[in-house]
């Protein structure tokens, strides 16, 4: 996993920092009303902001079965995350919705990250961060054919 020198490769030390960002959202979150999230119903918060999305939609955004996503759901909904709505084209689905308490936890989880990022430019400083910023955007937007992925998803 480490290079000779045992300095961590550049996507350990890549995943390292996700981790360790992620880790510290979700002790935050862990202190808010908002302590039964996992860090996978982040990634379905992302799916359904802002119009809604079908069972289907969210395991194929996952990368889950069917059913995996459906109590998943069934999880969120119980919890008063999201709501399950008639889908306005296809009557034979039905469409999940963000509910207040949904976005209140969307938005808590933004102004958590905004504090994080704010610490790493403290440590960093604002020139060293928009600048590793700027390299990350130019490497994934280069390495996916000039867009950003569609996809934000955890690593199973």
């Amino acid at each position: 996993m480490t290079q000779a020198n045992d300095d961590p490769n550049l996507a350990v030390l890549f995943l390292m920092a996700a981790r360790a960002l992620g880790d510290e959202l979700h002790r935050q979150l862990d202190e808010t009303i908002y302590s039964d999230t996992r860090p996978a119903h982040g990634f379905t918060f992302q799916l359904l902001a802002p119009n809604g999305a079908t069972i289907n939609e969210i395991a194929e955004h996952l990368g889950v079965t069917k059913q995996a996503a459906s109590q998943m759901v069934e999880f969120l909904e119980q919890h008063g995350y999201v709501s399950r709505q008639p889908h306005p084209v296809d009557k034979r689905n039905k469409l999940v919705l963000l509910t207040d308490k949904g976005w209140g936890c969307t938005n808590t989880v933004a102004n958590i990250l905004n504090k994080l990022e704010q610490q790493w430019s403290d440590l960093l400083g604002s020139e060293r961060l928009e600048i590793m910023r700027s390299d990350l955007s130019r490497l994934i937007l280069e390495t996916n054919e000039g867009k950003w992925p569609s996809k934000l998803r955890p690593s199973w």
